[in-house]
């Protein structure tokens, strides 16, 4: 071998290859031309083109080729000093400095890698979860409901309210709403004390109004409203939409296998059903079919916005019903654009009207108090 290698010239002094594929050692020849090949006995073995040669941080002078197809444990070891100037002079990117463009290559596929996961959040799990919200069983929707519900209560601190003629009077406005509702299971309304105003719709069937809600209220219309809101939100299976949206792509697969079902999952399904609000087209299309509901027993559903714009003025809380059904003025507009006005009869006179803004109270009101 010369001591100054010329391109074209064999090497064959000191200078091993592993091909990253084996533990076999080769003693090897090097060819420089338009890239570095790697022979052995007249024979090919591999070309590594240059700009893809590193240095390996290890004792004497080891290289290795910048990509898989490679082998990422191929490596040339020189053992011949000579050879060195020879590889450093060609060898542009050896202690590892970025090629010209890759910055920019790097760039794109961080853009493009962005663009995937904003494409998923946005697009794909809600797509899923349209789908899949309709396929989980309801025996384990009600279960999820009532996980939500235990944790509702220990939040809020909440009981519900039974007196007796209230409860009654609730028993008929739910009648009246569900009568025309057409939904696949009955929905199961309560009150619970609370000072908060506040309404919701768990999975399973369950519609919760808190106490502080039902004093706010003017008329039955507004309470009706609000209930036939949430009713939507049953007929279209919103809080499941919600979950799985809420949970992502882990308990979307769970839900798929059959692998959400410990208190843990259970706990954070509770905490995602109570505190996240809905999406604005969720909350468009339950007041839609509250409007359409409330219009087919011939009464106003501008009542319900009403409702909503007087809350607006004394809403603070963390869980409030703006929290969880945020106002806008399109919404507001839209309840009124719906309004059918008055065409049927009312949905509670006026003495059990009376007995359901009472239904906290200890003592059920009396006939006599609600004339």
């Amino acid at each position: 071998m010369s001591a100054e290698p010329q391109p074209g010239a064999l090497n064959d002094d000191g200078v091993i290859f592993f091909d990253g594929w084996s533990s076999r050692k080769r003693r090897v020849e090097l060819r420089f031309g338009a890239m570095l090949e790697i022979v052995q006995n007249g024979a090919t073995l591999a070309s590594w083109p240059y700009d893809d040669i590193r240095r390996i941080e290890a004792p004497g002078f080891a290289l290795r080729r910048e990509t898989a197809a490679a082998g990422e444990l191929a490596r040339l070891e020189l053992h011949d000093p000579r050879l060195h100037n020879e590889i450093i002079a060609r060898c542009r990117f050896l202690g590892g400095k970025t090629r010209p463009g890759a910055n920019r290559a790097l760039l794109y596929w961080s853009l493009a890698a962005t663009a995937s996961v904003v494409g998923l959040v946005w697009f794909g799990i809600p797509f899923a979860a349209d789908r899949i919200a309709p396929l989980v069983p309801p025996a384990f929707e009600r279960r999820l409901g009532e996980a939500a519900e235990a944790q509702l209560r220990a939040i809020f601190s909440a009981e519900p309210c039974h007196a007796e003629n209230g409860a009654g009077a609730l028993a008929q406005l739910s009648e009246r709403l569900q009568s025309r509702a057409a939904l696949e299971q009955p929905a199961r309304i309560e009150i619970l004390r609370s000072s908060v105003p506040n309404a919701l719709a768990l999975p399973g069937g369950k519609i919760y109004v808190f106490s502080e809600l039902l004093s706010r209220a003017e008329t039955p219309d507004e309470v009706a409203g609000v209930v036939a809101h949430e009713i939507g939100h049953l007929r279209h299976r919103d809080a499941m939409r919600k979950l799985i949206a809420t949970g992502g792509t882990s308990y979307l697969i769970g839900l798929l296998f059959g692998d959400v079902t410990g208190a843990g999952a259970l706990v954070f399904a509770s905490k995602t059903l109570i505190g996240a609000a809905y999406s604005r087209e969720a909350e468009a299309q339950a007041d839609s079919f509250a409007a359409e509901l409330m219009a087919r027993l011939g009464r106003p559903a501008k009542p319900l916005g009403d409702l909503l714009t007087r809350i607006a003025g004394k809403e603070n809380g963390a869980f409030g019903l703006l929290h969880d059904h945020p106002l806008t003025a399109d919404r507001l507009a839209a309840l009124a654009a719906a309004d059918k006005c008055e065409s049927g009869p009312p949905l509670l006179d006026a003495e059990n009207w009376a007995a359901l803004k009472a239904i906290c109270e200890k003592v059920d009101v009396k006939p006599e108090a609600a004339r």
